[in-house]
């Protein structure tokens, strides 16, 4: 296997050094539209398998050169999700494989966005899979944590654990702090604005798809290896696009663990439209700069790759799942925690950009070695769970299950 990798940051240089610990590829290409961070993420593994490349995550067709210029069988899209329809297209024109970590961005109904969906999460990918499965390659869309892992134990759930689903739920919390800040996400604002402001989905079987009012219905979860109680709001996010697709349940949700302080700023993010991405006129010493809301918010805030050293505290990513087996009621939730000491000792990478980099190279060893294969545009839910879940455990990160 010969693996495109683009994008260089937290998760990119995770992605790298997790997968110099493998030997089922022959080939990583890091590439990144700066190519310091590239160089850097190739330096540090030490590995001649592993080659740096500049490249625009927005221009096609370069892209597909260089997928074409390093015979590369897979591209991988570590970048965020602003770039998933040119490295989706790019991939396709090069007639090569597609993996990434999110979909497609939605767009909200013009008229009624607490209540109907408009352009959902993946629509634009989904109405491409005819193409891709003409062609015989695959775009495994979704594949990093969540949405990822999370569809995995879905998956799970639905083959070994239940006879009916009465509802999936993802439920994701940490207790992590960070020395020094009052406000530091752990991972990409930009990402999580994106997520967190939307309308969110919910999916229930007979209703299909609709949405809510942005953190609608609160709930306090708990959390295993001591996070304990967190409380958890609706976000948009794939799983529950992905989810339906594949696996029966009455009932999809995603809730994020995100805390009251940290809502209460996304919101003033909002009332301030400091969470917009059309570029607003700001003035400079040459001139009116262009320049968009958002992207002065993530500059202004500290890289999460290099929080790592601060941080303090384990994050965890699971799947609570209800339903019946034999005919009695069970509820179980599918779990996958990292402590950022441990991952910080282990790899130097902090935890949330860790775990999302693990899974996309469980799968591509899957790929590699043909327990997974498949054409077109799938999900994790595609695809049998235990050959994942028993090589995610051989990666030396095990899973967990409760019983609730």
């Amino acid at each position: 296997m010969r693996v495109l990798l683009v994008g260089a940051g937290g998760v990119g240089t995770a992605i790298t050094r997790i997968a110099a610990r493998r030997p089922f590829y022959d080939l990583m290409v890091v590439a990144d539209h700066d190519p310091a961070r590239a160089e850097a993420a190739v330096a540090a593994v030490g590995d001649d398998r592993f080659r740096a490349e500049r490249v625009d995550a927005g221009d096609e067709a370069a892209v597909a050169a260089l997928l074409a210029r390093h015979g590369c069988d897979v591209l991988v899209n570590a970048t965020d999700p602003r770039f998933v329809m040119p490295l989706f297209r790019a991939a396709g024109t090069a007639g090569a494989d597609y993996l990434d970590m999110a979909m497609s961005l939605s767009r909200p109904h013009p008229e009624r966005p607490y209540e109907e969906c408009g352009v959902k999460l993946g629509d634009e990918q989904f109405a491409l899979a005819a193409e891709w499965e003409r062609a015989g390659t695959l775009a495994l869309v979704g594949m990093g944590v969540e949405p990822g892992l999370s569809d995995v134990f879905a998956r799970y759930a639905a083959d070994e654990l239940f006879d009916e689903i009465e509802e999936i739920g993802v439920r994701d919390g940490a207790n992590l702090t960070v020395d020094g800040y009052d406000f530091a996400p752990s991972f990409s604002i930009w990402t999580t604005i994106e997520e967190c402001l939307n309308p969110p989905v919910v999916y229930e079987r007979g209703r299909g798809w609709f949405t809510t009012a942005p953190f609608s219905e609160p709930e306090v979860f708990d959390f295993p290896a001591g996070i304990g109680p967190v409380e958890c709001v609706n976000v948009e996010h794939e799983e529950v696009l992905l989810v339906p697709r594949w696996v029966d349940a009455r009932r999809v949700t995603f809730k994020y663990g995100l805390g009251r302080e940290f809502i209460e700023t996304l919101k003033t993010l909002h009332l301030l439209g400091l969470d917009r991405t059309d570029p607003v006129a700001v003035p400079g010493a040459d001139g009116p700069v262009s320049v968009s809301p958002r992207d002065v918010v993530a500059a202004s805030l500290p890289d999460p790759a290099t929080l790592g050293g601060r941080m303090r505290g384990k994050t965890c990513a699971g799947t609570w799942v209800r339903g019946t087996r034999d005919g009695r009621p069970r509820e179980v939730y599918l779990h996958h925690v990292v402590d950022n000491e441990w991952s910080m000792a282990e790899y130097g990478c902090q935890a949330v950009v860790w775990q999302t980099a693990l899974n996309p190279v469980v799968a591509l060893e899957l790929l590699a070695t043909g327990a997974w294969s498949g054409s077109g545009v799938l999900g994790p839910e595609a695809f049998p769970a235990r050959p994942f879940l028993d090589l995610l455990t051989e990666y030396g990160s095990p899973w967990g299950l409760r019983e609730q």
